[in-house]
């Protein structure tokens, strides 16, 4: 007979779409779970068929589906933290909306996934106006890219000042802490990252990684965030981590496939080249 130990670990659930590709999406967000020794729940949104050159479909799941996913995990193994990726569309934003409200997280990190990293608007404007008014007010923090914030704030974004004045604005309407993603920016300012919690702005910066195979980052990070939370961290050491997280992992990025490949989220698993 083998004798077990039960224990405990810090439960971390991922609302958000599937990528068959398995870079972006809950394949991302549940390997940085374990990564960071978290178990990771899912509610699935979407199923896409993609790879790293592109979405070729996208199928939503009925809204009475991911409510159910949702509750499931929620009243059996309970959540310590919670992030949303893409939602798709206005009936799955306005439903995870209502299930926050009527079970809050205690912590939730909401990526709201409405423009690429290219500018390419990924949902209708109905479901932009429901996200911003039934979801993002609920999250512990907002990590939009340069676009969503652009949208998010009404501000246009090219420089790190602009970074600043549109996370002001951004919490000014919803009053959450916000972290704006500069991937999508130029020159010196590019991978830099703004935090603002209403009180003070922070800079965030790391080693700048040059690789093509960058998919999945934006997912990557908010995943990570959500596990610091899950873990105990305090928020913006939570971001901190999250952040030298993914720059270890866009420097062990993977050259899968014809386009982008995905960040090497195992990168203490991968074989060292001698």
């Amino acid at each position: 007979m083998t004798n077990t130990t039960s224990r405990s670990i810090p439960v971390a659930l991922t609302i958000a779409g599937s990528d068959s590709g398995g870079g972006a999406g809950i394949q991302a967000d549940l390997r940085t779970f374990a990564f960071h020794c978290v178990h990771g729940t899912s509610a699935i949104t979407c199923v896409t068929a993609q790879n790293t050159l592109g979405v070729t479909r996208v199928d939503a799941l009925p809204v009475e589906a991911v409510i159910a996913q949702i509750e499931a995990v929620r009243s059996d193994i309970g959540v310590q933290a919670a992030k949303t990726g893409m939602l798709l569309n206005p009936s799955i934003i306005a439903a995870v909306a209502q299930q926050v409200k009527d079970y809050p997280f205690a912590n939730l990190v909401v990526d709201p996934v409405m423009v690429s990293r290219t500018g390419a608007q990924l949902i209708d404007d109905e479901a932009i106006a429901i996200l911003r008014e039934q979801l993002i007010p609920q999250a512990t923090l907002v990590t939009p890219n340069r676009y969503e914030a652009q949208i998010l704030s009404g501000l246009l974004i090219q420089s790190l000042d602009d970074m600043r004045a549109a996370a002001q604005r951004i919490y000014q309407q919803v009053g959450v802490p916000v972290l704006i993603k500069g991937g999508g920016l130029s020159g010196a300012a590019r991978g830099v990252d703004i935090w603002f919690d209403g009180k003070r702005y922070e800079t965030l910066k790391t080693t700048t990684v040059e690789t093509p195979h960058t998919h999945g980052t934006g997912c990557t990070l908010a995943a990570a965030i959500a596990a610091q939370l899950a873990l105990g961290q305090d928020l913006f050491p939570a971001i901190q981590l999250a952040k030298a997280y993914v720059t270890q992992a866009l420097q062990h990025a993977l050259a899968l496939g014809q386009g982008s490949g995905p960040v090497g989220h195992f990168f203490p698993l991968l074989p060292h080249e001698e």
